[in-house]
């Protein structure tokens, strides 16, 4: 079994807790199915949002999806003039036996122009 990350973000409609919630877990519900995970198979996740988001941390809705015992982590990203505004970004370590070409790597929404390259 290999260690390999998966790449996602969103970008919110607005910054307020509940529709955090509801965006973040819908990507993170969006990464483990499109990848064929379950909880079992996540080493760690690191949240960056962006200066503009501070009504929640974005790990919260990890834990309500019963993420309870992976280690998580936020972090601001960097403040870029002319950067997409209200994203939150997922780089999840995980334990699989996908080639790195096969990692389904999710962004969802408008978010899905910042990483043209990877966005499935």
């Amino acid at each position: 079994m290999a260690v390999r990350a998966v790449r996602g973000a969103v970008q919110l409609e607005r910054d307020e807790a509940g529709h955090m919630d509801a965006q973040v877990s819908e990507l993170l519900t969006a990464i483990l199915e499109r990848n064929g995970l379950t909880n079992d198979e996540l080493i760690s996740i690191w949240f960056t949002a962006t200066p503009d988001l501070h009504s929640d941390f974005p790990a919260a809705a990890a834990r309500k999806l019963g993420i309870v015992d992976v280690p998580l982590i936020c972090a601001q990203e960097l403040d870029i003039e002319g950067a997409m505004p209200r994203v939150v970004r997922v780089l999840a370590h995980i334990e699989t036996d996908l080639p790195r070409a096969d990692i389904a790597h999710v962004y969802l929404g408008a978010a899905g122009e910042l990483r043209k390259d990877i966005a499935q």
